[in-house]
């Protein structure tokens, strides 16, 4: 394999010759050999980078710091980049030390290396365009990394949002689907009083809505950046305009109304909008894991469990029990909902560690919500198409367990009294009878006065009948 001579602080190295990235990048590769997963296994974090050292390459050429010939190549090269260009070159693991800065790295070499290219100069050569004189000209790891996280995040919420409203949407179309059905409800799993399965799955669709919300607002924390806060946040080496700048150029880049933090020192070492962010992701997480909890269970049987509704089958469900079918799609979502919950403590634990001017451990931060996002993107999208729009409800069955149900005698509390409805209760179970035929038996209402008081829409909604 042909290579090329790079030096750095440590000495010299052969570099792949046909590489975009250079020398360390390549110490990176031999000492952070953790997870396997290279940064480009999150293209949008990829685009996030390039869009920062775009940014950040206007800025400094606006400010007459870089010529136009290298802010050129360097644009071009991070434009390619955002178009998808060049990730296989990104290359470092997700899980390293150093508070990201072989990531920064990674990225100022593939992004000089492309613009020497551009140039028509040789890769490597680089006292015509320097990794880190030019593509890294007035920032930090410490500065770009957790700006470029951001960008990212914000690209991946987006993409989140999307995947829920498709399944929120088939949760809307199911409870309308559903909206005259009658069944019981229950409160820790015993029979309570009656309700659509229209209204049980449209708390589905609602709870989705207000976890969109909540990922708004958390978008919101981190449209707040430190560019520009250089190393620990006073903005050494850097023009007393280049923030600013760089923060326009980011905003036009990327679309995203970024602000400048107002304390740069304190932005630069505290990731609590991190924490927010993946304490949203952990709620969307646990309510995503209740609702298949409440499918499965609902689903349960399908002759000797609840039975309400039939999930589509999917796959053949054992190895040994012909026929066996199993509710895996909302099974699948379940442990995706444990491992999001699992990375929430992962990112509060690496948001406590963080010591004095800067927190070393964006990394794994990083690395635990871009997983989390992902996964949760991909369980939203999985449940709906493969499972929700496929639920059926089996009306039969709904109808005789409310009809045999003990519950509905709730209804009759405010006309027959407390009492009375505890006695027919009773009796209802110790003889398996129905309480409407107790009801009627006992001469506490005519058979009009049940039927208007057991009428669907007096069962499921607001309403008062005189005794």
């Amino acid at each position: 394999m042909k290579t090329r001579t790079e030096h750095d602080l440590l000495g010299e190295r052969e570099v792949p010759a046909n590489a975009y990235y250079g020398v360390h990048t390549l110490r990176a590769l031999e000492n952070f050999s953790i997870s396997g997963i290279p940064i480009s296994t999150y293209p949008n974090m990829v685009r996030a980078l390039a869009c920062v050292k775009q940014a950040c390459a206007q800025a400094n050429q606006e400010l007459s710091l870089l010529d136009k010939e290298k802010s050129d190549a360097i644009i071009k090269a991070c434009e390619e980049i955002r178009e998808g260009k060049l990730h296989d070159q990104f290359v470092v693991d997700v899980i390293q030390g150093g508070a990201g800065t072989s990531t920064n790295m990674n990225a100022n070499e593939v992004g000089a290396n492309r613009a020497l290219e551009i140039m028509e100069y040789e890769f490597g050569e680089y006292k015509y365009l320097h990794p880190l004189e030019h593509v890294n000209l007035s920032q930090s790891t410490n500065d770009v990394y957790p700006t470029a996280i951001k960008v990212a995040l914000h690209f991946e919420i987006d993409l989140l949002i999307e995947a829920m409203e498709i399944l929120k949407i088939a949760f809307a179309d199911k409870a309308a689907e559903f909206k005259d059905i009658l069944k019981m409800g229950r409160t820790q799993l015993q029979d309570a009083v009656p309700m659509t399965l229209g209204q049980e799955f449209s708390t589905y669709a609602v709870m989705l809505d207000e976890d969109q919300q909540r990922l708004r607002e958390a978008a919101l924390l981190i449209c707040e950046i430190n560019l520009g806060a250089t190393a620990i946040g006073t903005g050494i080496n850097a023009h007393p305009e280049y923030a600013a700048l760089a923060r326009k150029h980011l905003s036009e880049v990327t679309g995203i109304p970024y602000i400048t933090a107002g304390n740069l020192v304190e932005a630069t070492q505290d990731v609590g909008s991190f924490v927010q962010v993946s304490g949203v992701l952990k709620r969307v997480a646990v309510k995503l894991s209740k609702i298949c909890n409440d499918l499965r269970l609902l689903s349960s049987g399908p002759r000797t469990g609840f039975g309400e509704i039939n999930l589509p089958a999917a796959q053949a469900g054992s190895s040994i029990m012909p026929g066996k079918v199993n509710p895996v799609i909302p099974e699948v979502v379940n442990q995706i909902a444990f491992l999001v919950i699992g990375n929430d403590v992962t990112v509060s634990f690496a948001a406590e560690a963080g010591q004095l001017q800067l927190n070393a451990f964006e990394p794994i931060i990083a690395h635990s919500l871009f997983d989390s996002i992902i996964y949760l993107r991909q369980g939203c999208l999985t449940l709906a198409e493969r499972c929700v729009k496929g639920i059926t409800a089996n009306r039969d069955h709904l109808t005789e367990l409310l009809n045999r149900s003990i519950g509905i005698v709730t209804a009759l509390n405010p006309i027959i009294g407390y009492e009375n409805s505890t006695e027919v209760a009773k009796e209802a179970y110790a003889t398996g009878k129905g309480v409407a035929e107790i009801v009627l038996a006992r001469g506490l209402l005519t058979k009009e006065q049940l039927d208007e008081v057991l009428r669907p829409e007096n069962l499921t909604q607001p309403g008062w009948f005189k005794k």
